[in-house]
């Protein structure tokens, strides 16, 4: 018997975030850049979904239309401010599970 495939354990909100605090993209770097750090494909619907609840939350922003039609989008300083909880937090249970994974 196999490993069962739970699949990734990803929130496209996160990663959305996550990959625009290396700077602001549009909408399909958002997802090429995501597929690279996370092994994760969004779907176009599934990314343009999160953004729009991102932008709803003021923790992004859309930008002025650059070529090709092409919005930007970057974090603001509330997306900024939540990205460090989240993550500091994702952190500290990677740390814990790792600790008690290494006393078995």
């Amino acid at each position: 018997m196999g490993v069962p495939d739970f699949g990734r354990f990803s929130d496209p909100s996160l990663l959305i975030l996550s990959s625009l605090a290396g700077g602001k993209k549009h909408g399909y770097a958002i997802l090429e850049d995501v597929e690279t750090f996370a092994h994760v494909r969004l779907g176009t619907g599934t990314l343009y979904g999160a953004i729009a609840r991102l932008e709803e939350s003021s923790l992004i922003e859309a930008l002025a239309t650059e070529e090709r039609g092409r919005r930007p989008y970057r974090l603001t300083t509330a997306g900024m401010a939540f990205l460090r909880e989240q993550l500091t937090s994702m952190e500290a249970l990677a740390t814990l599970g790792l600790r008690r994974l290494a006393t078995l």
